[in-house]
């Protein structure tokens, strides 16, 4: 016996990739190199060794599923910061949550908030498309409707979500909305961020900002969901926040993240937790802590993405639609053919790529927003970096 849900979801875009690229050998003699995964190559903070070596003696302890004093003051004081918030503006003690990677969290938020029905209909579950695929397999294990907003060059690679009818929002009990975008990398300002709350406060459902690349930002720090709380006068209702360090502090095998919101939905997604969480162990909640209490590391990390977008400005610039994005560390490159480019680009130089129309589903008008599109991941080291983008233009 399977649950049939599983059957609205499909393989995932790295699945898809394998399936397409496996079966091909390269016909080059050059190394392969791969822009496919989104997972820094960036050495960790020394900050990561030294408070590790520190906590050992934390192994033998059950971590807590609403963390540690030091974890929730670190957060808290991180956004106060980050977002010029208030430093009472909400209770870390009762708004913060460590999470073992925010994938986990996108996903156990469906069930936390979605109920059976919604005034007798089934439930929606609103997201961008092209989209971080964890919104639908969250919203379909959950036993909701997944509504594909489009995010194209139109929208500025952001979902409108005020342009659904009211039918669909009074139906709506979550919403997934990524900023900086992945993978088009585009954010949204505090104005679209408030009126987003607005029309979440107005229908009644939740809205979850994913932020996770919030910190890998071009020249403005982008705005933030609690910085439209903020503007809005400073409640958390029906709102919550995701980031993570993986991006961040170039720690992706790390696992930390955090949500913080809504007290009530905390308290439930707390619960939620209770039975099938697994809270980051103590010693990689310490590592964490520090992590959120630095920003020199950040910094230099981002300037580390800024000299690799200044390659990609100096090798792409007028073509395929390049451009330098909000945030992130993403090329969203218009090919034509997202599969045919990415197969052209392994067997002709070895580089791996990602399809866009992984990343999204056909609309109603009958096209998939991401099918023109590849995905490039600049993860690496410059050297690498360099002779990757040198073989992609070659190709294309």
């Amino acid at each position: 016996m399977i649950n049939d849900r599983l059957d609205r979801i499909g393989d995932y875009p790295f699945d898809r990739l394998r399936a397409l690229l496996d079966s091909h050998k390269p016909q080059t003699e050059e190394a392969p190199l791969s822009l496919a995964l989104g997972e820094p190559q960036h050495p960790a903070p020394d900050i990561v060794h030294q408070t590790l070596a520190e906590s050992g003696d934390l192994w033998g302890k059950y971590p807590p599923i609403w963390g540690t004093p030091e974890f929730r003051s670190a957060v808290h004081q991180w956004l106060a910061q980050r977002y010029g918030l208030s430093n009472n503006m909400f209770d870390p003690d009762r708004t913060i949550i460590p999470v073992s990677g925010t994938r986990e969290a996108l996903f156990m938020m469906a069930f936390t908030v979605i109920p059976e029905s919604v005034s007798g209909k089934t439930p929606a579950v609103l997201m961008p498309n092209p989209f971080y695929q964890v919104y639908l397999g969250a919203a379909a294990l959950a036993g909701a409707e997944s509504v594909f907003v489009p995010a194209t060059p139109e929208t500025n690679f952001l979902p409108d979500f005020h342009s659904l009818d009211t039918e669909t929002l009074d139906r709506t009990a979550l919403a997934y909305y990524c900023t900086p975008a992945n993978p088009q990398g585009t954010s949204a300002s505090v104005e679209k961020l408030a009126s987003i709350v607005e029309l979440a406060r107005k229908h009644d459902f939740v809205i979850v900002f994913d932020e996770c690349y919030s910190e890998i930002y071009n020249e403005t720090p982008p705005a933030g969901g609690i910085e439209a709380c903020a503007k809005l006068g400073g409640s958390l209702k029906n709102v919550l926040i995701m980031n993570s360090l993986s991006k961040r502090s170039s720690v992706p095998g790390l696992r930390s993240g955090f949500v913080a919101g809504d007290p009530e939905i905390m308290a439930r997604f707390k619960q939620v937790r209770d039975y099938g969480g697994a809270p980051p162990p103590m010693p990689l909640l310490a590592v964490a802590t520090a992590l959120w209490q630095d920003e020199k590391h950040v910094a230099e990390n981002r300037a580390f993405y800024s000299r690799k977008f200044d390659l990609a400005d100096q090798k792409l610039s007028g073509k395929h639609g390049y451009y330098r994005p909000d945030g992130g560390f993403y090329l969203w490159l218009d090919v034509g053919d997202s599969e045919a480019a990415a197969l052209k680009l392994w067997q002709n130089a070895a580089l791996r790529v990602i399809p866009g129309a992984y990343f999204a589903k056909t609309g109603r008008d009958g096209k998939n927003p991401g099918a023109a599109y590849i995905r490039c991941a600049l993860v690496h080291d410059l050297e690498t970096t360099g002779q990757a983008l040198d073989r992609l233009v070659a190709t294309l």
